[in-house]
């Protein structure tokens, strides 16, 4: 059974950096894409970066050049550095795994950007 475990979400501010770590459990292999979503109040769940084969990545528009998605192949892990922080990226962010075409989410972690 493949878990998704987070950490690094709080409260900074506007300006400042977070990193969020994610832990996966279970068989996991590098050619399964990994990435993070984020969800607001009342809105949807939202694609943040996706790390797929080879390394290739994509980033929503709002988040380019801010973010940075890593893979720790041997850990099993996937790395979000987040840069400059602005109060629209409060969120609770979830990491994402596809396990061919399967998808599973972590429990998620709140990021709050103050203004």
């Amino acid at each position: 059974q493949v878990q998704l475990v987070e950490s690094g979400g709080g409260l900074v501010q506007t300006g400042g950096s977070l990193r969020l770590s994610c832990s996966a459990t279970g068989s996991v292999y590098s050619i399964n894409p990994m990435g993070w979503y984020r969800q607001a109040p009342g809105k949807e769940r939202d694609l943040v970066a996706l790390m797929q084969t080879n390394n290739n990545t994509n980033y929503a528009d709002s988040v380019q050049g801010r973010f940075a998605i890593s893979r720790d192949y041997a850990k099993k892990a996937v790395y979000l550095q987040m840069n400059s922080l602005k109060p629209e990226d409060t969120a609770v962010y979830y990491c994402y795994l596809d396990r061919w075409g399967t998808p599973y989410w972590g429990q998620g972690t709140q990021v709050t950007v103050s203004s």
